[in-house]
């Protein structure tokens, strides 16, 4: 506010006439001396003058005295009285240039707001319009005028009165501007909540501060091949630890917001603090919509807290310290608007519990935040330890050697002055010739009294009144604007803004710089697509994903029919043959009773159903529909190959399974299918003609593949026949030519009967073993035969079925003048049930996919991609390659160079 910058020209005047007195004396001393050189020369060259007369010698030493008085109390009181008429000068044309408060009627709605808010401008208007500077020069002139003359005895003492009077003056005046701040904050607030009340219908635009913290944040994520360094100014605080670095942070953020530990360290990651100016005193962090109200303890305690924790969050296991930035924003009234960065502090040592890199990576951490050439370098310095003992200021003088970016903050003076036997130590400071580092500015500030609970205004009370009373206050006068945090608050703040506005214009040039490089890249590897980032790829292979589950219920109720047939008799085929048909048959051939069959097959039917069938039948509909899915997929890639991109394969096929892993068949489905399965099987009646001769046809396709299969392991077991040997050059191992043997024996006694049982008696047993022991010499075991005999009655059993199927495939007729009484034929009635069974289970199979599993696994891929578009670690997992990081550069660069160009406009009018 304008109303602030009324301080400056007081201070400014009270400063110039100050130096102006000591430019007087010095002017004096050596006029005088100048004087008595001439005169002696003018004796010297005039013979009148040599003339020995001690009278006429005493009356011109008393007018040279005189003249040289006279001179210097005109120059002394012509300048002050120059400088108070300057002053007022400007305090006029400042006073002229007031703004008129007829505005205010338009900002607020409410009458009475208004009027208190004209009552408070006008008040301090008054107060300050009240202020005679010409009485203030009519009070400095006696005291300069005294403090001129250099001809009394008690000089030192006079000079010191003065320099106390003027000191009073300047406290007096410092009253009234902190005065007249205290009531501007009060007022902005009002004008603040104002127009907060009267736009809260408008789109609120951000401020400059939050312009340029959201750029940095951008500049922070960023990275590329290229490397475009962020050169963007910040304030980093930096200090040895427990040096008052984070509770300067917190003096200039009016608040009590970092965690805090007696000499234990407590700052372990980067903390960015945007400071802006708000209606109310509140804190937020980058990645959280909740406001900590600072004005309140608890909430205070709870920021801390988060604080904390989110520190440890940041810190990996077996390290003490992160280079993970943590990002808030603390708005207030009155604050100065910048962004600072607070360091973990530099130790000399590692202590018990610190990982061993600890101290290095503190260090490779400030010097890589410090390198920013544009960053301004807050250096903290404990100021009740002796100066040698820091680290921190030979670090900082090392990256910044010349002081241009440095500003040096002496903290905890007030122990200073107790401790230090020579204060003047803390002045040579002060003013830069203690320390060999060179620094823009030097500051003394308070920002604790030993209690941890001490609030913030009771520290800035107490940092007034120690300044105030302390010698080193009242001793140099010149160092006045070197004190206090609000002083050093203002002073960092300018040199802030001073310096984003010297620097942010060649960022940007960088940035236009960098985005036509990856433009030109783009265009020379990649001409034929379209720039797509991540994201944009990740929905472009979401509604192929979904386009594939659509194409899915296309497919004709043949075609699922078909392949749910061929699953189910693939994966039934075994249990029907070695558990159902095979035992039922053998059981016909010992008890010479065809009616055994039937009642075998019924009890294990029915079993079955209800205890295996129903599940094995949903687990083969879910393994036909995956395959089908998946098979449809890869077809349509091969037909359309230019259509389809291969970037974002990988991607549909982990999204198609991880939906696929996830599906379930309905479980109501499961009593459904249990009930229609047995109701089928039930069922051994065969119609018609057409159904005969499938059911016959499909007996005689199973008993020729498990007779090919039997065949197959027969011929393992007894090695190569006679022509393979011969024409082939194949023979026999000892193994098989004995397994051979057995078979040759095996198969002579079904030669003799033709309907013997499945098992071989006792008798028989020894009888073959003696058979092959008489011919070839050598015993058999019994296991041998057995196993043998496995196969041999197997492939037995299956041709004479084969024969039997044969010739009753065509004797439909006879079924059925005998109305299925006849058990001749159970073997295709068996068949006939099975056969039915299936197609019927196909049929609600493929009903239950089309109606409800194609849904339901079209809304499990919605879950999935859904899940997936959450997590940006599995995108970056699936979707690689040069072309996607390059877009995703590309659109980084544009989204900061478009930042970077709407901070210069706003900067531009701000200005």
């Amino acid at each position: 506010m304008e109303i602030l910058a009324c301080r400056r020209p007081v201070l400014v005047s009270i400063l110039k006439n100050r130096k102006l007195i000591k430019r007087c004396n010095n002017y004096s001393h050596n006029h005088q001396r100048s004087m008595s050189h001439i005169m002696q020369r003018r004796i010297d060259r005039n013979p009148l003058f040599k003339i020995n007369n001690p009278q006429l010698t005493r009356h011109f030493a008393m007018i040279r005295v005189l003249k040289s008085v006279l001179k210097l109390r005109y120059l002394v009181l012509g300048s002050a009285v120059g400088g108070g008429v300057s002053v007022s000068k400007k305090f006029q044309e400042w006073k002229d240039s007031l703004p008129d408060l007829s505005w205010l009627e338009d900002i607020f709605p409410n009458n009475d707001v208004a009027n208190t808010v004209q009552t408070s401008l006008k008040s301090i208007l008054n107060t300050v319009q009240n202020i005679d500077f010409a009485k203030i020069v009519e009070g400095i002139s006696p005291i300069i005028t005294k403090a001129a003359t250099p001809t009394s005895k008690d000089y030192k003492q006079k000079l010191e009165i003065s320099q106390q009077e003027i000191l009073e003056i300047q406290l007096k005046y410092q009253k009234e501007l902190e005065k007249l701040e205290k009531e501007n904050k009060e007022l902005r607030k009002i004008l603040l909540l104002a127009k907060n009340h009267k736009m809260n219908m408008r789109k609120v635009k951000k401020s400059l501060i939050d312009m340029y913290s959201e750029l940095l944040d951008e500049l922070n994520d960023y990275d590329s091949n290229y490397q475009t360094q962020d050169h963007l100014p910040r304030v980093i605080v930096i200090g040895d630890q427990s040096s008052g670095k984070t509770s300067v942070l917190e003096m200039i953020a009016q608040a009590r917001i970092f965690p805090r530990g007696a000499g234990e360290m407590m700052t372990r990651a980067p903390v960015k603090v945007t400071l802006s100016e708000g209606p109310y005193h509140v804190a937020q962090f980058k990645d959280s919509a909740r406001e900590f109200d600072l004005t309140k303890e608890s909430e205070l305690a709870e920021l801390r807290k988060e604080v904390e924790a989110r520190m440890k969050n940041t810190v990996g296991r077996g390290n003490s310290v992160s280079n993970e930035v943590i990002s808030m924003t603390v708005r207030g009234p009155g604050l100065q608007r910048m962004v600072l960065v607070d360091l973990p502090g530099i130790i000399s040592s590692v202590t018990q519990g610190m990982a061993p890199d600890t101290r290095e990576c503190i260090r490779q951490m400030s010097t890589a935040y410090m390198s920013n050439p544009n960053a301004i370098i807050l250096c903290i310095q404990d100021g009740s330890v002796d100066a040698e003992r820091s680290n921190v200021t030979d670090l900082v003088s090392q990256i910044d050697p010349h002081g241009r970016r440095t500003i040096l903050v002496l903290t905890k003076v007030d122990l200073a002055e107790k401790n230090l036997a020579n204060a003047d130590r803390v002045n040579k400071i002060l003013s830069g010739s203690l320390f060999p580092m060179k620094a823009l500015g030097y500051f003394a500030v308070i920002t604790g009294k030993g209690n941890q609970n001490d609030s913030i205004d009771s520290i800035k009370e107490y940092e007034e009144n120690f300044f105030r009373n302390s010698k080193l206050f009242r001793e140099s006068i010149g160092i006045s604007s070197q004190l206090t945090t609000r002083n050093l608050s203002m002073a960092v703040s300018d040199c802030f803004w001073k310096m984003v506005r010297e620097t942010v214009e060649q960022q940007a040039d960088s940035f236009k710089a960098t985005r036509y490089n990856l433009e030109t890249e783009w265009k020379n590897n990649f001409p034929r697509y379209l720039e797509l980032d991540r994201d944009e790829l990740f929905e472009k292979a979401r509604g192929e994903v979904l386009n594939e589950v659509v194409n899915l219920s296309l497919v004709s109720v043949n075609a699922w029919e078909e392949k749910l047939s061929a699953e189910l008799w693939n994966g039934i085929s075994h249990y029907i043959i070695e558990n159902v048909y095979l035992p039922a048959g053998y059981s016909v051939n010992q008890t010479n009773s065809t009616a055994s069959f039937n009642t075998m097959v019924d009890i294990k039917l029915k079993q079955w159903a209800e205890e295996q069938l129903p599940r094995k039948s949903i687990n083969i509909g879910w393994a036909v529909l995956k395959d089908m899915f998946k098979t449809m997929f890869e077809e349509n890639q091969n037909q359309k190959p230019q259509a389809s991109d291969e970037i974002l394969e990988t991607l549909k096929v982990a999204v198609i399974d991880e939906a696929l892993n996830r599906h379930s068949w309905e479980d109501k489905a499961l009593e459904m299918l249990r009930v229609i399965q047995l109701n089928t099987l039930e069922d051994r009646c065969i119609k018609d003609k057409h159904n005969w001769e499938q059911a016959a046809q499909f007996f005689i396709s199973t008993l020729e593949n498990n007779l090919k299969i039997t065949d197959g392991l027969l011929k393992e077991m007894v090695g190569p026949s006679n022509y393979e040997k011969w024409f082939y050059w194949q023979s026999s191992t000892a193994e098989q030519t004995k397994r051979n043997n057995i078979k040759y024996e095996l198969e002579n006694l079904l030669h003799s009967n033709p309907t013997h049982s499945n098992l071989l008696s006792k008798d028989e047993q020894i009888t073959i073993s003696n058979n092959l022991k008489q011919k070839n010499g050598t015993p058999c075991e019994l296991d041998d035969i057995w196993q043998t005999w496995y196969l041999v009655y197997r492939r037995h059993y299956f041709k004479t079925a084969l024969q039997n199927a044969q010739i009753i495939k065509n004797q439909f007729c006879l079924y059925q003048q005998s109305n299925g009484l006849q058990n001749e034929f159970y073997d295709i009635e068996m068949f006939w049930r099975i056969s039915r069974m299936i197609k019927v289970t196909s049929n609600v199979l493929r009903q239950q996919i089309t109606n409800r599993e194609l849904r339901r696994l079209h809304k499990e891929l919605k879950e999935v991609l859904d899940e997936y578009s959450q997590n940006n670690e599995m995108k970056c997992k699936l979707l690689t390659g040069r072309r996607v990081t390059l877009v995703e550069e590309l659109n980084k660069v544009k989204q900061i160079q478009e930042k970077l160009e709407d901070f210069i406009q706003a900067l531009n009018k701000e200005k």
